[in-house]
């Protein structure tokens, strides 16, 4: 897990990525979010969609307007619910008319503290896209890439015309991405890497971290890292049973106290995988092998 990079960060610019692709950065950092929030303006003269619009924040708001300038918002599409994602769309579409399009709604309570953002519940789509389903505009097609895992309802989403495909929190520029029961699912989050690998997308542009420029690379080492992950609470099961608070010293070492907790809660998605398929087993909080 990387540090942020020194600062000034551009909060608020509209950078040009492509031809077609605007990133807006929002004041959002925390140890969760990097630098911020990354919205993404899609298209550009005769309409744009708007990807993860962010905080409900009036600085972001501001530039998100400027950014936009007269353009027609055809869409606002969020790849999950968040608070860090999605709970601008609401005031973005009270202002332009554009249709909220993208993620279903999802809203959970939590027995206990997170280790990422709450859920947004005021979320509230014109549309829900499946697996496949595209929304167009001038000059460009945003087809919903499926991938849940970090949470339930996460839609990546490819911009067919350059190859780009926008991975929200599903990949992260600068580190992996937390995985939290109970809505977060380890086996389903891998096999939506597994889908990735498979793509051929020249690109990824995160909602935190930096443009991805070799893809198929990067996820391929995802992969490797969550393997390796779970062999280590394998060979630490075998020496003994765990509760899952105790792997994290043993598997993350110097780790940033502000992120024990969502050490704590990938192991333990790590540990409901392994109990899923048959290979570890847990009474009250102690796991063990079987």
């Amino acid at each position: 897990m990387a540090g942020p990079p020194p600062k000034p960060w551009p909060t608020g610019q509209a950078i040009q990525l492509e031809p077609l692709v605007r990133r807006v950065l929002a004041p959002n950092p925390s140890p969760y979010t990097y630098t911020g929030t990354q919205s993404y303006i899609v298209g550009i003269g005769d309409g744009c969609a708007v990807i993860d619009p962010g905080p409900d924040e009036k600085e972001h708001l501001l530039a998100l307007n400027a950014a936009i300038g007269e353009e027609h918002v055809c869409a606002i599409m969020c790849t999950h619910t968040h608070r860090d994602h999605s709970p601008a769309a609401k005031t973005l579409a009270a202002r332009t008319g554009a249709p909220i399009v993208g993620c279903a709604p999802l809203v959970l309570d939590d027995s206990g503290p997170r280790a990422d953002a709450s859920f947004d519940r005021t979320y509230d789509p014109d549309r829900v896209l499946e697996d496949g389903e595209q929304m167009t505009g001038p000059g460009w097609t945003l087809t919903a890439v499926a991938t849940p895992g970090h949470v339930s309802n996460h839609l990546c989403f490819a911009l067919e015309e350059s190859g780009a495909l926008f991975t929200g929190d599903h990949i992260m520029g600068w580190s992996t991405s937390v995985v939290i029961p109970p809505d977060g699912d380890m086996g389903d989050y891998m096999r939506s890497l597994e889908k990735l690998y498979a793509r051929e997308d020249r690109v990824f542009y995160p909602a935190h971290g930096e443009a991805v420029e070799k893809p198929r690379q990067l996820v391929r080492g995802m992969i490797g890292h969550r393997r390796q992950r779970e062999n280590q609470i394998v060979r630490l099961l075998g020496e003994g049973p765990h509760e899952a608070g105790q792997f994290v010293s043993k598997m993350y070492k110097g780790l940033d106290p502000k992120l024990h907790k969502a050490a704590e809660m990938s192991v333990t998605a790590h540990l409901i995988d392994l109990e899923q398929r048959g290979l570890v087993a847990r009474s009250g909080d102690i796991w063990q092998t079987i």
